[in-house]
């Protein structure tokens, strides 16, 4: 009985992590709260915490912190920006811009057809933050920002894939990120138009649930900020 339990809160806690329910670098509940969640008693959950950490899906840290691993990362061998200066290297930046347009495209899309409601309110109340800040942010705080609502639109997609690579990917190459805002920043003295545009035409598709708006409208974004690098 005890092996049947503890097989079903592996699977239970497998779905969650498939369906980016529990998103990668998430930390677990204790094993305590866990035994009381799920009803059952903290051997058969310890069962199930020590399969899920063999299996490579957490990491069980000193002090009792438990962390989902992102299953990407030991197979991420896109190179290091920092290698002969491709943060700052126009082509190289290009080339990020390129995976952003996909990326970025089908994560709008299944933001909106998956995102709950708490997620769609907390993009929501973000979005609103973008607008108010204003051009008090430097370049460097307008980047994060910009990320910050990209990465959310991700992890609401509920799709594994998408939020694994979108974490790794935004934190490896954000100096190439960032120096495409710097070099449009300092040609037309100001963010564009057609950038803040974008963003209300993609907020306010994933605010509809229009999954394919959406996806055109984040596609659009990126191409938009390529053709300003190109020029």
């Amino acid at each position: 009985m005890s092996e049947s339990l503890s097989e079903n809160l592996l699977l239970s806690l497998k779905e969650s992590l498939y369906s980016g329910e529990l998103l990668p670098g998430a930390e677990l509940q204790s094993q305590r709260r866990m035994s009381e969640s799920y009803g059952m008693s903290r051997s058969t959950v310890r069962e199930a915490i020590g399969q899920l950490e063999a299996e490579g899906y957490i990491d069980i840290r000193h002090g009792g912190k438990t962390r989902v691993n992102n299953l990407l990362e030991p197979h991420f061998n896109m190179p290091l920006e920092g290698i002969g200066g491709l943060g700052d290297n126009p082509e190289f930046q290009r080339q990020v811009l390129d995976v952003r347009a996909m990326l970025e495209g089908e994560a709008a899309f299944y933001a909106a057809s998956r995102a709950t409601d708490q997620q769609l309110q907390a993009l929501d109340q973000e979005y609103q933050l973008m607008q108010q800040r204003g051009q008090r942010e430097t370049t460097l705080e307008k980047a994060k920002e910009d990320l910050r609502f990209h990465m959310m639109i991700a992890e609401s997609s509920h799709h594994l894939l998408i939020i694994s690579f979108s974490q790794l990917f935004y934190t490896r190459f954000f100096n190439a990120i960032y120096g495409v805002l710097d070099r449009t920043l300092k040609r037309f003295g100001r963010y564009p138009d057609g950038i803040r545009l974008q963003h209300s035409a993609i907020h306010q598709a994933i605010m509809a649930r229009d999954a394919d708006t959406a996806r055109k409208t984040a596609v659009e974004h990126i191409l938009y900020t390529r053709r300003h690098l190109e020029e």
